[in-house]
């Protein structure tokens, strides 16, 4: 529950991807390249901001760099955001595949030890106590019914976030290259 609420929190649009971002950076770049106050204060806003003051930065550092050189540096930056976006996605993933297998590794022992009790407890295969044996296997199924009650809902937040992220990485992948094509034309 705690990967689900961080994710929540964390992938909000506001934090990633502001709609009016990119109008906004296009627009108080348009004169000239920003000074490196306004370009850390477009860092700081979200994880589109991060990418487009890398290349402000670029071009701020490196006046005259070259097309590939701003690309790259923006392509570095959306990396790193990329890694950020999708952290503990993998964790998520991981608790929806292994909890049912868990339940089933429960359900099998309990299985073992009821068919062994039932065995030892008397004189031969037939002399166990049918109503313990069926309240055994009931706790046993239990085990099964917890690890589902676990991986469901995980393998659903893991879809929904995963969902998420890459249209987070497909919208700063297109404003990023909207910004350096704006970039390019405010150098010439």
């Amino acid at each position: 529950m705690a990967l689900i609420f961080e994710r929540f929190i964390s992938l909000k649009t506001a934090r990633v991807a502001p709609p009016k971002l990119l109008d906004e950076a296009i627009s108080v770049s348009s004169q000239a390249v920003p000074g490196p106050d306004v370009v850390s204060q477009l860092a700081q806003n979200s994880a589109l901001g991060e990418v487009l003051a890398s290349g402000l930065r670029t071009l701020n550092s490196h006046p005259r760099c070259s097309e590939s050189d701003l690309r790259a540096s923006m392509e570095g930056a959306g990396r790193v955001v990329a890694h950020r976006l999708e952290r503990y996605l993998s964790a998520l993933a991981t608790i929806a595949s292994a909890a049912p297998l868990l339940g089933l590794l429960g359900t099998v022992v309990g299985m073992i030890e009821i068919f062994g009790s039932q065995g030892s407890a008397g004189g031969g295969m037939g002399s166990g106590n049918p109503a313990q044996l069926a309240h055994g296997i009931s706790v046993a199924l239990y085990n099964t019914a917890f690890g589902l009650i676990i991986a469901i809902p995980a393998l659903i937040f893991w879809r929904y976030f995963r969902g998420r992220v890459d249209a987070y990485l497909l919208t700063l992948e297109l404003s990023s290259e909207q910004f350096v094509r704006h970039l390019l034309r405010l150098r010439k």
